[in-house]
């Protein structure tokens, strides 16, 4: 069981990671598929270009990121028929990620048709959520009909990551509550107790919740029937709105937290405002959840925001001294996984690479591994 690649299919790009045990033999990322005078033309000719071109001698299994598992797959499962059917059944749920998944899933199958495939849910770490987390208040048969609730997602970097924030701080995993973090182009916190997600701002989809490089996160859901009504805007023309032309994006024109800084420290207000618009959902998120969690142990940034952006941890946690959260200035501006909180600090702050794919070959093996 030493040898696994990964695929990671996004919806314009494939990441992928051979591992031969815990060491990285080869990795890479293929960009801009199906973009005009960019990648690939589709992600088929994508992932049959990195199979064709890697060493796969001895390949034990294959694992698969696929976004949406909805509430049919609360764990990492070996991939079947049946299986692909039924991620072909929630792609209505995720249609921009899924369609992605499934095709890495199916030319895998084709050109490594002896080799274990596993799909592992970035929803499955959620499943935890109780039914008063996950349950929206809309009219409950319609919520049922069309299976709205909160799924939650990048659940295999929460999952990883708060497994490392234990490792970091020497402490039992099954002990601690921990408000992780993952600020990248997406974003989203979660809450976790003893190991187990009990609140995630993302919900039906990943648009709700912390302001993103394009998505807005949360909004009054009026401002949909507003610009529908008083805009013009189609259904389509709003969801691309939301998704896309949204978030940093929308604020500044730029969805990179690294431009958006940039601008801020030369005096555009346009950046000062958004940075601040970002800060503020991260706060009212962390105290949220401390007050559900009851008592925080520590909170970790992660991601590409997350690790890299000090002043944007410095800002999300300004002005929480009185529930013992505090950063030091010297340790914010170090790199590496670390902590950054003061020695002595009620509650520990750190900073953690994220790592899905390390995730997914871990749960990938286990899948395969209790086949035999």
């Amino acid at each position: 069981m030493s040898r696994v690649l990964v695929l990671n299919c996004g919806s314009s790009s494939v990441k992928y990671r051979l591992y031969d045990g815990e060491t990285v033999r080869d990795k890479g990322t293929v960009e801009r598929i199906g973009e005009p005078g960019g990648g690939p033309a589709d992600h088929e000719t994508a992932v049959r270009e990195i199979i064709a071109r890697l060493d796969l001698t001895g390949l034990s299994a294959v694992g698969h990121r696929v976004v949406h598992g909805g509430r049919t797959f609360s764990e990492p499962m070996l991939i079947d028929d049946a299986v692909f059917a039924a991620i072909e059944d929630l792609v209505p749920l995720a249609p921009l990620h899924n369609p992605g998944n499934l095709t890495g899933i199916r030319v895998a199958r084709e050109s490594l048709p002896d080799v274990p495939q596993v799909a592992v849910f970035d929803t499955a770490f959620h499943h935890t959520l109780s039914e008063a987390a996950a349950t929206y208040a809309i009219e409950r048969d319609v919520a049922q009909r069309y299976g709205i609730r909160r799924y939650g997602f990048h659940g295999t970097s929460h999952a990883y990551v708060s497994r490392r924030t234990a490792e970091l701080l020497e402490r039992p995993y099954e002990e601690l509550n921990i408000i992780t973090l993952h600020l990248g182009n997406g974003a989203s916190a979660c809450a976790v107790r003893g190991g187990r997600s009990v609140a995630t701002s993302m919900g039906m989809s990943p648009l709700e919740g912390l302001v993103m490089g394009t998505r807005s996160g949360d909004l009054d859901p009026t401002i949909i029937f507003h610009l529908r009504r008083e805009g013009g805007m189609g259904v389509d023309d709003i969801d691309d709105l939301l998704n896309h032309h949204s978030g940093l994006l929308g604020l500044t024109g730029a969805n990179d937290m690294r431009e958006v800084l940039q601008r801020r420290e030369a005096g555009d207000a346009a950046a000062a405002l958004a940075f601040d618009v970002y800060c503020r959902r991260i706060t009212g998120y962390v105290g949220g959840y401390y007050a559900l969690l009851g008592r925080v142990d520590a909170i970790t940034f992660t991601a590409g925001v997350g690790e890299h952006a000090a002043p944007v941890r410095a800002a999300a946690l300004a002005g929480l001294d009185r529930l013992g959260i505090t950063v030091d200035p010297a340790r914010n501006g170090g790199s590496g996984d670390r902590v950054i909180s003061p020695d002595g600090a009620e509650v520990t702050v750190c900073v953690i690479a994220t790592d899905e794919e390390r995730e997914i070959a871990r749960e990938t093996r286990a899948v395969v591994a209790n086949q035999h």
